[in-house]
């Protein structure tokens, strides 16, 4: 029989008797909330921390949280292997034929085999097929693999970006970012750099400083050129050239460079940007669970991309709002080596920080390890709940117990480390003790079936078979430009003379090549989006910059048509045109000075006409989106307010019934005991009635010396007997006929309770939530035009005279 899952609770599997060595029958339900405190899992190889690992994850995923998970071995890629059919099919292709061959079977009768065991696994722990496939439809699950095609490519080299405001606007948030992304560079470089003392260490940090704090983006090629030529000459108190002089800098720049020509790193310039949002959520707003395998990475390389991930998790994190319920997850396998007691790698101080603050924007850390003694048992004090397997040594126990000490004392519960100690000694496979300081006592349990089938670390050729599918459906970005992509070579001419006082620029040219500049006009603007009326409304300053190619011919709405080009990649402008260059015709009005305050006219009502910002409305939460959110990330923020007001209305309801089924639960007592009574009483009379009329029958037979009388008498009594006997037997009917009517009311009551609460969860269903859309313009007084400009598109030429655009 199939068990139902109650809202924001986890199963996790039964309570576990180690006297007896005996499951019982209690559930382990943990509340999702608690995990906001983060989780630690610690346990040996064969303990089953990887299995209680994945079904945490999968309880997430049924209850629509993401999670972005680090895997440094390969397991849980498991995740995707999920088989709601439970058939010997589904299993066959994911078999290790070597484990096969050791158990004297065949891939196919090894596969059935399976197949069977995970079909009698869930079913005995209460899952079918359904939940099987409910798991499947809840989540996205991506592989990703940094510096590897095998799964999607990811690349972090965009998170040398400027940071977000939450993070610019906090002294040491900015701080920290800054120090531990040059720390994970320089790993990355296999420099060993003190942040105090390393004149690298110092240099990187002064141009990233300087960078952000101008808002400014920095790429690797960036990077470089600042190596060599920063935009500051003093250091501290000294100068530049004497702290780190200009031979020095272009050493380190050249080896900076020499890494980034390396042909091992070109993978990492491939693949998406690094964007934790979309790790959490597809562009349509359905969860993701974001696997980020890490197992074909160097030392080096992992620390250095590890150190990124949770820098962007933390800026991520700052922009979010306050919340007590658990809003996603971040995992991390074998954390071993990431966080260790005495040493102070890259990733270390970001995921201290994780720790500490994570818990009041809702974002939970889970961290799992079988190296209990290389872990930083102080900093994982922050943590709420422990999850303790098989541990292998005594000097791994008392670790343990010194970190839990260190919780419970954050916690301020009390800590009995004899019996937690003697209760260690006795777990076994796939038992835990779980100490959670939300709960009044440690409880021992055994886990659950894993919904995936949990076939051991997947290789990188498997991965690639998992994530083929995926990777052929992903699109390539395409740069803003002509709308002609490709059209006939415009004939070579010389470079137009244009007249004093009309601006002109260069746009970069992205490879070489022969090169024809095409006129274009780009124009930007500032422009005020203001919601008043609203307690809540937007009240945003949006720069627009417009791209216009141009042709032989001025059309009468001359922006009409144009590219917006995107403010995070906006293309560079240079002075002067490349060498040897052509160049194709110029319209007219492009060469009269005149005709551009006619253009700046034309942008300002182009833009108050056909540059409305989207809005999204939602009555029934009361929310509207923000300026720059899209529907996706509106809808993924209103499952997130639905889930919070799910909570409050459940929890009212719970509250506001309580005292009912108290009552109800009351009369029953009362009624039962009742029927007790009752059923005492009559048995009593009927002893008593059984006497009297035995007396009277051997008083008629052999009492013949008795007066007639007294024979009456005896006869009359044991009448009376007998009527007050049928009385006590109705009175136990009518008790018990009451006792019926209570227990029905009870009934009653939970099942109206469980009827609301299904209401409350259709009701505050995302999917039933309706959105209205409206658009806001820009406010016409506050438009302002920064510049409108002649620049010059490269394109080039290939030998068959077709042209494309090469910025």
């Amino acid at each position: 029989m199939a068990i139902h899952n109650p809202l924001g609770q986890f199963y996790f599997g039964k309570e576990y008797n180690l006297e007896e060595g005996k499951v019982l029958e209690n559930r382990i339900d943990y509340d999702a909330k608690d995990l906001c405190t983060h989780a630690v899992c610690v346990g040996m190889t064969g303990s089953g921390k990887t299995g209680l690992c994945l079904s945490l994850l999968e309880e997430a995923a049924l209850d629509g949280i993401p999670a972005i998970c680090i895997d440094p071995k390969g397991d849980l890629g498991n995740l995707m292997l999920s088989f709601p059919g439970l058939t010997a099919d589904e299993f066959q292709p994911w078999i290790d034929k070597g484990e096969a061959t050791r158990k004297g079977m065949d891939v196919d009768e090894f596969a059935q085999k399976t197949a069977d065991s995970w079909r009698k696994g869930l079913k005995q722990w209460g899952y079918g097929p359904e939940y099987v496939q409910a798991y499947k439809d809840s989540v996205d699950i991506a592989i990703y693999t940094p510096a590897s095609s095998a799964g999607l490519p990811l690349t972090v080299l965009k998170s040398f970006d400027a940071p977000n405001d939450a993070v610019l606007n906090d002294s040491e948030a900015l701080r920290d970012k800054i120090n531990s992304t040059v720390s994970g560079l320089l790993a990355l470089m296999q420099i060993d750099a003190d942040p105090i003392s390393s004149r690298e260490h110092i240099l990187l940090s002064n141009i990233l400083s300087n960078a952000w704090s101008d808002g400014r983006n920095l790429d690797m090629g960036s990077l470089i050129r600042e190596i060599q030529a920063p935009p500051f000459d003093k250091v501290g108190f000294m100068d530049l050239e004497a702290f780190y002089p200009a031979k020095d800098r272009f050493k380190l720049s050249m080896q900076l460079n020499n890494l980034l020509a390396s042909p091992g790193f070109a993978a990492w310039m491939e693949g998406e940007p690094l964007d934790i949002q979309r790790l959490y959520y597809t562009p349509e707003g359905k969860p993701r669970i974001s696997i980020i395998s890490i197992a074909h990475l160097s030392d080096s390389e992992r620390m250095f991309f590890v150190t990124i991930l949770l820098n962007e998790l933390l800026a991520w994190m700052r922009a979010q709002e306050g919340t007590s319920t658990l809003r996603s997850l971040f995992y991390m396998d074998e954390v071993f080596g990431y966080f260790p007691p005495t040493a102070n790698p890259p990733s270390k101080q970001p995921m201290l920080t994780l720790l500490k603050q994570a818990r009041a924007f809702g974002l939970g850390c889970v961290l799992a390890t079988q190296n209990p003694v290389d872990i930083d048992y102080k900093g994982l004090s922050n943590a709420g709940t422990w999850f303790l397997g098989r541990l292998q040594t005594e000097r791994d126990k008392m670790r343990v117990l010194e970190g839990l000490e260190g919780a419970s004392a954050q916690a301020g519960s009390n800590f009995d480390k004899a019996k937690m100690e003697q209760t260690l000694a006795g777990l076994g496979s796939r038992v835990f003790l779980m100490n959670n300081v939300h709960e009044d006592q440690p409880v021992v349990f055994h886990t659950r079936w894993v919904l995936s089938y949990l076939r051991g670390p997947l290789s990188r050729a498997q991965i690639k078979i998992l994530m083929d599918e995926r990777r052929a459906t992903l699109g390539t970005t395409a740069v803003a430009g002509p709308k002609d992509v490709q059209s006939k070579a415009d004939p070579s001419k010389a470079r137009p003379v244009m007249p004093p006082g009309i601006e002109e620029r260069f746009l970069q040219t992205r490879r070489s090549g022969d090169v024809v500049y095409r006129p274009a006009l780009f124009g930007s603007a500032r422009a005020h989006y203001i919601q008043s009326r609203s307690a809540d409304g937007i009240d945003e300053w949006r720069e627009i910059s417009l791209l216009q190619p141009m042709g032989d011919d001025v059309p009468a709405d001359i922006w009409e048509g144009s590219d917006e080009l995107n403010q995070d990649d906006l293309p560079s402008f240079e002075t002067d045109p490349v060498e040897d260059a052509t160049y194709a015709d110029v319209a007219s009005e492009l060469s009269q000075p005149k005709k551009y305050s006619t253009f700046q006219s034309q942008l300002k009502d182009h833009i108050y006409r056909h540059h409305t910002m989207k809005i999204w409305k939602c009555k029934r939460l009361k929310e509207q989106s923000e300026a720059g959110e899209t529907e996706a990330d509106f809808r993924v923020r209103l499952k997130h307010a639905a889930r919070e007001m799910r909570d409050i209305q459940v929890e009212k309801l719970r509250r506001k019934y309580a005292t009912k089924i108290a009552s109800a639960e009351e009369r029953v007592r009362k009624a039962e005991q009742r029927v007790e009574r009752e059923a005492e009483q009559a048995k009593s009379q009927k002893l008593s009635s059984m006497i009297s009329i035995g007396s009277s029958v051997l008083g008629a037979l052999f009492g013949r010396k008795l007066a007639s009388s007294t024979n009456v008498r005896r006869a009359g009594t044991a009448a009376r007997s007998l009527t007050r006997g049928s009385k006590e037997a109705a009175d136990v009917a009518h008790a018990e006929e009451t006792l019926a009517e209570y227990m029905h009311r009870l009934e009653d009551l939970n099942v109206e309770l469980e009827d609301e609460i299904r209401e409350i969860e259709e009701d505050l269903d995302i999917d039933n939530l309706e959105l209205e859309e409206d658009e806001l313009r820009p406010r016409k007084s506050d438009l302002s035009i920064s510049e409108v400009m002649l620049v010059w598109a490269p394109w080039t030429i290939d030998k068959n005279g077709i042209a494309e655009p090469i910025f």
